[in-house]
């Protein structure tokens, strides 16, 4: 399939589409209480606190999702959001969760799923809100979280390397395109891959992060690049991949666990070390740019994937960052009222 191809598919993909609509949850807000230092647009909230920061995270979840797989629902309820809280440099402290369905099987495989993460990740589920008289079953799931150090994605800055990690043993868990690495493997092996993300905030190895969303990787590294007003060049055939697997589909994939980090050349095998040491593939597979559009290439072909200048994504973007420069020195990114995968 022709570069162009390739890219027009995964650009009309549902998940992309789903980042499109926080733009209108956005116009709809532009009223609500704010700070102007703190725009959305991050993985997670962020509230400073005198020892560190308090982080806040929310997932909802497709009714046809919850429907067709509860189990695997009600567990990436509390995954999900453990792995936004590590993406912003954080670690997991307690989960709610709000359920409305019915007092049945569903209900049952759902929390069943909700129970088994929060032992494998040992986070506490410390209250929600259920309804067990409504038509449909549907789950929203919200977490806290603290971190010492912060990562963000507003800190990408141009020249800076972009690396992708990625746990590449396990599967699709049918019918969806979800790549599931988790639910099979050791508890203390997935508590000690989830660790790094805070360990390479603390150490100073990355700037930027962002956890690989259901808009699949060219999706999420968009949404870095609208919040930190930049760009970047991919190399398709750099990003970690399972052999078996084509590209149309792996780049649609929402992998369990997968993280896009931004960092300065000189911390780039370090990082790819720590990952590799863990059997996580990692690797640099392009670069920070200042145009502000995604190019990606793929043996003789360059072409462009989205061009923010003209297409906004979220629209998270367009916001004066005045904080940006004082973020990036003092580890102190984007505050939220509430996150946008939320919204998604």
């Amino acid at each position: 399939m022709p570069l162009s191809d390739l890219l027009n598919t995964i650009k009309n993909t549902m998940g992309l589409q789903h980042k499109s609509d926080i733009q209108v949850i956005a116009k709809h807000l532009a009223g609500a209480y704010h700070s102007a230092d703190y725009p959305n647009g991050d993985d997670t909230a962020v509230i400073p606190t005198s020892n560190g920061y308090n982080l806040f995270s929310g997932e909802g979840f497709l009714e046809e999702f919850v429907q067709q797989d509860p189990w695997f629902a009600g567990w990436c309820g509390v995954m999900v959001n453990a792995s936004d809280i590590a993406a912003m440099g954080g670690r997991p402290t307690a989960i709610i969760n709000s359920y409305w369905g019915q007092d049945d099987g569903i209900t049952a495989k759902i929390f069943e799923g909700m129970a088994a993460a929060s032992q494998v990740f040992q986070i506490p589920i410390v209250g929600g809100h259920t309804n067990l008289r409504a038509e449909k079953p549907q789950l929203a799931v919200s977490i806290l979280g603290k971190a010492n150090t912060l990562l963000s994605g507003f800190s990408a800055k141009p020249g800076q390397a972009l690396i992708a990690a990625i746990d590449c043993r396990g599967d699709y868990r049918a019918p969806f395109l979800n790549w599931n690495a988790a639910t099979s493997a050791p508890a203390e092996r997935l508590r000690g891959d989830m660790e790094l993300l805070p360990n390479i905030a603390e150490n100073s190895l990355a700037t930027a992060c962002k956890d690989i969303s259901q808009a699949g990787l060219l999706g999420t590294c968009l949404m870095m690049l609208e919040s930190s007003k930049a760009g970047a060049l991919i190399n398709l055939e750099s990003i970690p991949k399972p052999k078996t697997i084509p590209w149309q589909q792996w780049l649609c994939s929402f992998p369990s666990y997968g993280y896009l980090l931004s960092a300065d050349e000189e911390n780039v095998s370090t990082l790819i070390n720590l990952f590799n040491d863990r059997d996580i593939s990692a690797a640099p597979i392009g670069h920070i740019t200042r145009k502000k559009s995604l190019f990606v290439t793929h043996k003789n072909e360059t072409e462009c994937f989205w061009d923010l200048e003209q297409s906004p994504l979220t629209g998270m973007g367009q916001q004066e960052i005045k904080y940006k420069e004082k973020s990036i020195q003092k580890s102190t990114p984007a505050n939220h009222s509430i996150t946008r995968e939320y919204y998604a």
